[in-house]
């Protein structure tokens, strides 16, 4: 949903310091004082990595780079250059200067440039942040929220003299260059951790991180893992027949002849391309392993703690379950007790983006039910399995190459199924080696969380401390308000005299180029929903029924959801994995 209250409510209402200004200084609309560009929808035909220019895309702000590059035409009014100021228009709006040359400006992405003579371009990426993350906190959403340019050009700027603008500018940049110097090097910091969690996940399921373990210990193993696999597939065996033969007694009927040979064979690991395992280690399909796989519970949750706990996609971070943030079902719920979670139950996040899909983490018993929900994989293993392995070898480099490799990809979201997650090939080492892996990796991996825990905390403090340097300029009380500057008043009559001399200039005649776009309007989008037979309809038919800007399309959809009687309303549709629109009743 877009944002949809009055803008200057955030004003009066603002708890946080970011949107003041001093008794001596004016405020001005954001859309007097600079001009507002909104990215264009380049053809997914035309993207590719080294041909063409660069395309920004909402990823690549806060990075300021990108790796995507389009080929194909493009109007200059879309060109970007390193110094603009960009934002986000949909998820978390946020804004930052592109740091990476020429480039083209794509859809829900767009381009600030303020006239320098009546405002300082740093002092607007400065104030920008505080507005943008009012305007994100007032904003509904069903699955994404989405930002209007109509929105962006309405924010009341706090308005200073010139000169104080630029003083202002000045002393932050002085204040925060040793600050910015001190962040870096904790993010740095948190960098290394990252990559160092990641080589000890690779160490640990390739065989080097219990390397002296098995030197240590050779003559004690009394079952490779080669053998632990046959035991572990003789007992799946005649755990089926003997559920078989319990069913057959059930409904009073002998066992067919040659009933055995109905036995379901769990599927083979493809050991293709897999690296050489350490000696007494085996590959084993997570089929072969799994005693059951069960998909999570796509019925409606709610906020009563009351109820079970429900785990969603969310709730898996850096390989481990974060209980903040839940939703529960009743305790009665009707697909309960099938879809609560056992101890040491592996947890498999099926649908994503395709930066985030397979993220696994292992649930342990909290003392009480918890349950999960639809996008979430379950999967029991055998107790001569520990789940922790499959889910190190999953977040691990070679578990994010096969991801990579057996994902698939629709409309910006990602899927591994159950199926492919049953044919993943794991490490199976002998028993007594899983348990001093494990209690290895879980050692460095405390280290390690202590280590983050103590970087977080000074970025946390150092966010706090910039924010009470921002609310000082914002304020007024940064730098001193000179009596011999022009006042802010005299500065603000002077916008309006501009403004109003723009306005009865006559417009330019607009030269159409192969990229030149169709203006679009609620009252044709109205009309067009008005005729639609159908009840419902997604996004990519408004876009091809309306051939113009992308941006000018989704504002109008806005406009219309954020009305007190809307024309339709906005769904997620599960199967179609897609924001879906139904009309509403006359």
């Amino acid at each position: 949903m877009a944002f949809s209250k009055d803008i200057n409510e955030l004003v009066t209402e603002d708890t946080t310091g970011l949107l003041n200004k001093h008794e001596s200084w004016e405020r001005v609309t954001l859309q007097d004082v600079v001009e507002v560009v909104n990215g264009y929808a380049f053809s997914s035909s035309g993207f590719n990595t080294g041909k063409g220019l660069p395309l920004i895309r909402i990823r690549d702000i806060v990075s300021g780079k990108t790796d995507t590059t389009y080929e194909g035409d493009y109007s200059k009014d879309y060109i970007v250059n390193s110094g603009d100021l960009l934002v986000g228009m949909d998820g978390d709006f946020h804004s930052a200067f592109w740091r990476s040359g020429i480039a083209l400006l794509n859809q829900r992405v767009c381009k600030l440039t303020a006239n320098e003579n009546f405002y300082n371009q740093k002092f607007l990426a400065y104030l920008l942040p505080g507005y943008l993350g009012a305007i994100n906190q007032s904003t509904s959403a069903v699955t994404v929220k989405h930002l209007s340019s109509k929105t962006i050009q309405s924010i009341p700027l706090p308005l200073p003299t010139r000169k104080e603008q630029d003083r202002l500018v000045e002393k932050l940049e002085e204040l925060f260059s040793e600050f910015d110097n001190g962040i870096e090097e904790l993010k740095a910091a948190q960098t290394k951790l990252s990559q160092y969690r990641q080589s000890l996940l690779k160490s640990a399921v390739e065989g080097s991180l219990t390397e002296r373990w098995r030197a240590e210990n050779r003559a004690q193993v009394q079952e490779t893992g080669e053998q632990l696999l046959a035991r572990i597939l003789k007992q799946r065996r005649e755990q089926w027949q003997q559920q078989k033969l319990a069913e057959f007694a059930e409904k009073g009927k002998t066992p067919p002849k040659n009933w055995q040979d109905a036995y379901p064979e769990p599927v083979q690991p493809d050991t293709t391309d897999l690296p050489k395992l350490p000696e007494g280690w085996v590959w084993a399909s997570v089929d072969q392993l799994a005693l059951n796989k069960r998909y999570g519970s796509s019925s409606k949750t709610n906020d009563d703690s009351s109820g079970v706990p429900v785990l969603r996609m969310g709730n898996i971070q850096d390989g481990k379950l974060d209980y903040s943030n839940l939703k529960y079902l009743p305790v009665d719920h009707k697909e309960f007790p099938d879809l609560l979670l056992n101890n040491g139950d592996l947890l498999f996040n099926r649908t994503n983006s395709a930066e985030l899909v397979g993220k696994s983490a292992v649930y342990r018993d909290i003392g009480k039910p918890v349950s999960y929900a639809s996008y979430l994989i379950s999967v029991t293993f055998t107790e001569h399995f520990l789940p922790e392995i499959a889910a190190h070898y999953i977040n691990s480099v070679l578990g994010k190459k096969w991801l990579a490799e057996v994902m698939n990809q629709t409309a910006g979201q990602a899927n591994v199924n159950g199926t492919k997650l049953g044919e993943l090939a794991i490490p199976l080492p002998p028993f007594a080696e899983q348990l001093a892996l494990i209690q290895g990796i879980t050692n460095e991996f405390d280290s390690i969380d202590r280590q983050i825990e103590a970087t977080a905390l000074g970025l946390k403090q150092s966010e706090a401390q910039r924010k009470n340097i921002l609310k000082s300029a914002f304020s007024g009380q940064l730098v001193s308000q000179d009596p011999n500057d022009e006042p802010a008043s005299v500065l603000l009559e002077k916008i309006k005299r501009e403004r109003e001399a723009l306005a009865k200039k006559p417009k330019t005649k607009q030269i159409k180029t192969k990229s030149a776009m169709k203006k679009i309007t609620i009252e044709e989008l109205a009309k067009w929903v008005g005729n639609y037979k159908g009840n419902s309809f997604t996004f990519d038919e408004l876009q091809t029924a309306f051939q113009g800007d992308y941006d000018q399309l989704k504002d109008c959809v806005f406009e219309i959801l954020s009305a007190k009687k809307p024309l339709f309303k906005q769904v997620f549709d599960q199967k179609l994995n897609t924001i879906t629109f139904i009309k509403e009743d006359k």
